[in-house]
């Protein structure tokens, strides 16, 4: 067998069974191998390199195992580094293998040669890249195994053209094992423990690990022996059902009013399975002087880079079982009245504002149809954009897998991840919600959907603007100063119908709830065009009046 057929097998080994790609020349040999195999390993086409490292990461972020892309060398590198980026961030297990030019050629700024350690340096965890074909197998599952290590994240698999040509007698690279569990040191949970039980009011931060590791019921559990409110990360929805009654809401880029009430009071922050991003922690001012951060995280540089007050290197199962073995059973009254104060000032503010807007769509309503509609079970992909804050403030997130959303705010990303979490999840029903700027990035890969027969339901919020940045210039200069973010949208439910999805246009807010349930019991990809006024600026109640 040549090279290609090697790594083709490893990926069978390792139990892969999707991968999402763009074809290209310098891997040839992998295609073949791929259509030899085609019945046990499908090879998923998009549009756009961005769109199949988009795919995979949603993919990996969603089931928890590497979510795996291919890339042509060079310019399908670079197309597909922004996945790169939001996994690294993100904290998602993702492995792109990008072709390379032949050993030969290495060094020589060979066409479309790149040196993808130095490109990939700080972004993606490692990279790997074997000149013979005997090397493959074993760089392949050295990268799939690596990108679950610690904390998860990208890892690049560098593939000389020649290599997946040549013969190998190798045997296959078998898994290298389960990922390994990072216990903490109990000097550090009985340190925790004490500051914990002397708190007034704690707060219980929740990141990506969380999902990764799938202990959200066990959260749930720790808040309630504690008697803490839990905030999702940004953009980490799902770590606890948003209807619980210990959940006070998300953070993300600014507080909200009720937000800056109960953080004044807080005096205690646990931050769990998060690496406290700057936007979840407001540009790394959030924690006060005045708070202890107790901070669980498996990548030691992010405690570094808060200066926690006890910093835990550790897993956040582990972390919470042992916490859980020492502190009290129960947790004092005071808190419990704190925190359901705290949660009713959390439901008013979702609740609030949902009558009102000043075109004749209301995004705030139309988030809170599509939580009525969704099943309990749906995924939500969610796009970067001002429109988002509608659904993450008036939406509901009920499982682990509700919401996926790059935390570092590609645009682009809510239709290929739509692709990745219905291939992962075919029997559950996939809403991606994108803004008229991020679709017309990646909304091509309706296509993809369509020719692969996953019946995704894209929701496109269009003001014809790119409406963040819009605010940012209404915020610091005035109504008159939207310079450069006014674009021309085209009509895209006819774009959809010409890629053969099913479309429909909304443009007063009664006619959501119809679209939407037609969308979803149609069976197939479809789209829905929502026609917003660019005044409703923002879902936090900013308007441009």
């Amino acid at each position: 067998m040549n090279g290609g057929e090697s790594l083709v097998q490893t990926l069978l080994k390792h139990n892969i069974k999707h991968v999402f790609g763009v074809p290209g020349e310098s891997y040839l040999s992998v295609l073949e191998a791929m259509r030899i195999y085609r019945n046990n390993i499908t090879f998923i086409n998009t549009r756009h390199e961005s769109g199949a490292s988009f795919a995979a990461d949603c993919y990996g972020r969603l089931t928890s195992t590497p979510g795996v892309a291919f890339v042509t060398r060079g310019p399908g590198a670079t197309n597909a580094s922004i996945g790169i980026h939001t996994a690294k961030q993100d904290s998602n297990p993702l492995v792109m293998f990008v072709g390379q030019v032949p050993t030969n050629q290495l060094g020589r700024e060979s066409f479309q040669e790149i040196d993808y350690r130095k490109m990939f340096d700080g972004v993606a965890k490692a990279v790997f890249e074997p000149l013979t074909a005997d090397d493959v197998s074993k760089a392949t599952a050295e990268g799939l195994h690596y990108a679950l290590d610690g904390r998860p994240g990208p890892v690049i698999i560098s593939l000389p053209e020649d290599v997946g040509f040549d013969q190998t007698q190798t045997s296959i690279q078998t898994p290298f094992g389960p990922r390994k569990v990072i216990n903490p040191e109990q000097r550090d949970i009985e340190s925790a423990a004490n500051i914990i039980k002397n708190s007034k009011y704690p707060v219980i931060i929740a990141g990506e690990m969380v999902n990764f590791e799938r202990c959200n019921e066990l959260i749930e559990r720790f808040a309630n022996q504690i008697g803490a409110g839990v905030v999702s990360g940004f953009r980490r929805q799902g770590v606890i059902n948003s209807e619980n009654p210990c959940y006070f809401g998300h953070f993300g880029l600014t507080l909200m009013d009720y937000q800056k009430d109960f953080w004044n009071e807080v005096d205690v922050v646990i931050g769990l399975g998060t690496r406290m991003d700057g936007a979840t922690s407001m540009d790394f001012e959030l924690v006060t002087p005045n708070q202890s951060l107790i901070q669980v995280f498996p990548d030691s540089s992010s405690l570094v880079n808060n200066k926690p007050s006890i910093g835990i290197s550790a897993d956040t199962i582990p972390t919470l079982n042992m916490l859980m073995g020492i502190l009290p059973e129960s947790p004092p009254k005071n808190r419990l009245e704190w925190r359901s104060k705290v949660s009713k000032s959390y439901r008013n503010w979702t609740n609030s504002d949902i009558n009102y807007s000043i075109g004749p769509v209301n995004l705030a309503k139309i988030a809170a149809d599509l939580s009525d509609i969704l099943p309990r079970d749906g995924i939500m992909t969610c796009d970067a954009g001002n429109f988002s804050t509608w659904f993450q403030r008036h939406g509901s997130f009920r499982h682990s897998r509700a919401q996926a959303g790059p935390a570092v705010g590609a645009m682009g990303y809510s239709v290929p991840a739509a692709l990745g979490a219905k291939i992962a999840f075919p029997n559950r029903q996939v809403v991606a919600v994108a803004g008229d700027g991020g679709f017309m990035m990646t909304g091509q890969e309706l296509i993809s959907a369509v020719e692969n027969q996953k019946a995704i339901v894209v929701i496109v919020c269009d003001n014809s603007a790119y409406g963040t940045i819009a605010m940012h210039q209404y915020v610091k200069y005035g109504p008159e100063s939207n310079y450069g973010t006014l674009t021309k949208s085209p009509d895209f439910a006819a774009t959809a119908r010409a890629w053969g999805a099913q479309a429909w246009t909304v443009k007063e807010t009664d006619e959501f709830q119809p679209a939407l349930q037609e969308a979803l019991q149609c069976g197939e990809p479809s789209l829905i065009h929502i026609l917003t006024d660019l005044r409703d600026l923002s879902g936090t109640g900013l308007k441009m009046e």
